[in-house]
């Protein structure tokens, strides 16, 4: 009796673990320890391991999400997860406007230890990157619907008054040239040489942001170009809290978020996401494209 009494304990306790196991999804083969490195190398413009080797004259750059580039008016920011038992994969997206250079995008920055790295091939050397841009507004539509009328401030990057539409991809959307409408959603039109208020071409793409995110979001299509397609996706995390990649005495490692991103990774259980601190992921709490 006191043997299948405990046998029957045994049984009891094993399914339990199994269970627990199954719930928590506990099993992989990469820690939360490696994971945060890998951002922390990232965060540090540092080159990991899981990079191709190259040949020696290649470049090779590792980047981390950026909120406050100056050379980039971000208008709005996510963070994908994916994983299995032996993979994972975070995606950082940012959208916004390439000041100076004509172009709103989608930058996508992949950190894991499946990633396909886009490589630039050239005759001298390539350049491997965790990085790409997804044009949302080309160079040849901003100079379609750029103002031409005044002074040469009054035709930089200000869109005429006149336009009704805007393509953004391969998208035909209508475009609203009301200054006050932008005001109410804190978007501030250029003060200086900019009598007839026009609305600056940063400024669209933030008003997009907020009246209709979809059309400047990344699709799972662009999101899985370089990592495996069969990776399980586990969640999409709009709303999060953001400290200065240029604070250097801060890396991912100490940060209470990206700790949470590597708990979900390797447990796959998204009930984990449950931060303390509150998000200020938005772009109206970071200085950016201002250079």
């Amino acid at each position: 009796m006191k043997q299948l009494l405990l046998i029957g304990i045994l049984l009891i306790s094993s399914c339990t673990q199994l269970m627990e196991n199954k719930n928590n999804r506990t099993l992989t083969t990469f820690t939360e320890k490696e994971i945060l490195t890998q951002l922390d190398l990232a965060f540090d413009g540092e080159i990991s391991q899981y990079y191709p080797a190259g040949r020696p004259q290649d470049i090779k750059y590792n980047f981390f999400l950026d909120l406050e580039h100056g050379y980039f008016l971000t208008a709005g920011s996510k963070i994908h997860l994916f994983s299995d038992s032996t993979r994972w994969a975070i995606v950082f997206e940012k959208s916004g406007y390439q000041n100076r250079s004509f172009s709103a995008d989608i930058e996508l920055d992949y950190i894991g230890n499946c990633i396909n790295y886009p490589v630039d091939e050239y005759q001298e050397r390539n350049y491997i990157t965790n990085a790409t841009n997804i044009t949302l507004i080309d160079r040849s539509e901003f100079e379609r619907i750029r103002n031409k009328q005044g002074s040469e401030m009054e035709t930089f990057e200000l869109i005429d008054p006149t336009i009704k539409e805007v393509k953004v991809r391969d998208t035909i959307i209508p475009f609203d040239n009301n200054y006050k409408n932008y005001e109410k959603m804190g978007i501030k039109v250029r003060a200086h040489e900019n009598t007839k208020q026009l609305i600056g071409y940063g400024d669209l793409v933030r008003y997009l942001n907020e009246t209709n995110s979809s059309i400047i979001s990344a699709t799972q299509e662009d999101i899985r170009k370089y990592i495996p397609k069969d990776l399980p996706w586990l969640m999409t995390i709009n709303k999060f809290h953001f400290e200065s990649v240029y604070d250097k005495g801060n890396p991912p490692h100490r940060q209470e978020i990206y700790q949470l991103l590597a708990k979900i990774l390797v447990t796959r259980n998204t009930k984990n996401w449950q931060p303390t601190q509150k998000a200020n992921n938005h772009w109206t709490n970071w200085e950016s494209g201002n250079l």
